[in-house]
């Protein structure tokens, strides 16, 4: 039982990175563990980072070739929850980010993510720098999956909003830290009601 959290960024050790481990310290102050996925490192080596749709449906010859991107298949097909990150780009995800999902075709016709719960952080350079537009393209993204998509709200806080909105650099945002920890707590509580070990 964990949360993935998908890190969109370029950087490993940036802004966005900061707030999902944000995220997953929560979730594990709630008991459930959390595990972090660098998109970068998964794409960096490929000769073609990028879907083709080389075959419908998809035969996932590319994850052969390429066992990292294997790997980071399985574990977002058995992660009991993810959050994805990303800094704004154009005012949406990053390409790193989009070539990634792309590749996961075959876990949509699986149906492996339905259902369970998911959440999205967007990191932007200034305060109205398309952070809702980028968490919107996250939330597309975890929908088409047929993932339940929650903002970063919870019964004993309010009610929130659509996910996690920071500007840069993250670590002086303390509304947007304090918005990581609440996510990371009601994803922890949605994995835990789904496992039926929610507390009372």
């Amino acid at each position: 039982m964990y949360i993935l959290a998908v890190n969109g960024s370029p950087n490993p050790e940036g802004n966005t990175a900061l707030l999902l481990r944000e995220v997953l310290k929560a979730a594990g102050e709630e008991g459930v563990e959390g595990r972090m996925l660098q998109v970068m490192d998964v794409v960096k080596g490929q000769e073609m980072p990028f879907c083709t749709a080389c075959s419908s449906p998809c035969r996932e010859t590319c994850h052969g070739r390429y066992p990292i991107l294997a790997e980071a298949c399985r574990a977002l097909e058995e992660a009991s929850a993810v959050v994805l990150g990303s800094p704004v780009y154009f005012g949406t995800v990053t390409a790193q980010l989009k070539a990634f999902w792309d590749k996961t075709r075959a876990i949509r016709s699986r149906r492996s993510l339905v259902g369970k719960p998911a959440g999205a952080v967007a990191v932007g350079a200034s305060r109205f720098g398309g952070q809702e537009t980028t968490v919107r393209a996250l939330h597309d993204m975890l929908l088409i999956q047929g993932m339940s998509v929650v903002g970063e709200g919870t019964s004993d806080t309010d009610a929130g909003h659509q996910g996690v909105c920071a500007t840069r650099p993250a670590a002086e945002d303390a509304y947007a830290m304090e918005r990581a920890r609440i996510l990371g707590r009601r994803l922890a509580l949605e994995v835990q009601r789904r496992e039926g070990s929610a507390r009372p």
